[in-house]
């Protein structure tokens, strides 16, 4: 039987990911005092995969606030659009922000997102761009909306897939279960349509037409290999063009799941602490780890390099997603989200209370 995942339980499952990543040993009061953040310029990374550091290359203007952020994507242009969490008190502040590629603020909306944004994807179509929106908790639906933030629909859970509680369909409350719709990610097929992962609430992969219509789902809770404890990202790893495949982040086994485009299981890739998502381009896969590091993965998902790895530190101290004064420059916290830039840096999105976008920027 699968075990029941959510915020709630973050902290111990962060834990045990890092636990599975390395062994703690004894730590003393090593990590004990708060630690100065510093703006200094850091690397991280190694050989041929090395990376500037910029912490602060995101700025909102005074009257916005960060409030967790969630999710990272960008457009044709290297706009870069960011979705966070929100809080469900503050109803009128947006919860989506978009940015040029120079890290500078161009535009909010989204504030019917408060308190569930959390997937966010940029998909072109014929000759336009759309963003695609997940939104968890209390809002519990899907969305396709264009770039300036007007809706083309919007869909609640998939009554056709039978798994979910009559509200759900039609007034879904803000209530965890594995009968529960929580939508977390997108990936796109490469012939049409898209898939969505309901990472917090059944488990289930669906699959939907390009007009969001259900198609079909697998998944479900389970203890592996084809089932999933908390399926919360996933992506069309299509490096080998002839032979695409859907991996998926299931995230509190601490593993990769690979399926080929009908779902059918392929394999299991272990060694990640809470892989959270996916992004690739070129031969590298991408995958953002909420035990306190980003990793790039080769074509035969063979480790590459860690990024801003801080896992035995991070595990050990408490209150770190809280307090700034505990970050190290050059160190991930929490990375829930990543994806690459037009140009090949990667930007990351943590899931720590102030928020924070990181920018990588190759060193070539």
């Amino acid at each position: 039987m699968a075990h029941y995942s959510s915020r709630r339980r973050f902290l111990k499952d962060v834990s045990v990911g890092a636990a599975g990543l390395a062994a703690a040993g004894s730590l003393g009061n090593a990590f004990a005092a708060p630690v100065i953040h510093r703006n200094a310029e850091s690397r991280v990374g190694s050989g041929d995969y090395q990376y500037r550091v910029n912490h602060q290359f995101l700025q909102l203007p005074s009257e916005y606030t960060w409030q967790t952020t969630h999710n990272v994507a960008v457009d044709s242009m290297n706009r870069i659009y960011v979705i966070h969490e929100g809080r469900e008190d503050l109803k009128d502040h947006p919860s989506i922000f978009v940015f040029d590629d120079q890290g500078k603020f161009i535009k909010a909306f989204g504030s019917q997102y408060q308190g569930g944004g959390h997937g966010i994807e940029v998909r072109k179509e014929g000759g336009d761009e759309f963003l695609y929106v997940a939104a968890y908790q209390q809002v519990k639906a899907f969305v396709k909306l264009t770039l300036d933030g007007k809706e083309i629909w919007t869909k609640k859970a998939p009554k056709e897939s039978k798994v979910y509680n009559e509200e759900e369909y039609t007034a879904p409350k803000k209530v965890w279960g594995r009968d529960r719709f929580m939508p977390t990610n997108f990936a796109f097929l490469p012939k049409g349509g898209f898939l969505l992962a309901d990472g917090y609430g059944a488990f289930q992969i669906h699959r939907y037409d390009d007009n969001g219509n259900w198609v079909n789902s697998f998944g479900g809770a389970g203890e592996g290999k084809g089932t999933f404890n908390t399926p919360h990202g996933l992506w069309i790893d299509d490096r080998d063009a002839a032979n695409p495949k859907i991996v998926v982040t299931d995230r509190a086994h601490n593993t990769l799941q690979i399926f080929d485009l009908t779902g059918k299981y392929i394999e299991t890739i272990s060694g990640f602490g809470l892989p959270a998502n996916i992004d690739s381009m070129g031969d590298l896969l991408l995958v953002p780890e909420l035990g306190a590091r980003v990793s790039l993965l080769d074509r035969q998902y063979k480790v590459l390099a860690h990024l801003g790895s801080d896992v035995e530190r991070v595990q050990q101290t408490k209150g770190v997603r809280e307090d700034e004064k505990l970050w190290l420059d050059g160190k991930f916290v929490h990375p829930h989200d990543a994806c690459f830039d037009r140009n090949g840096d990667i930007l990351v999105a943590e899931w720590v209370r102030t928020g924070r976008v990181t920018k990588l920027e190759r060193v070539r």
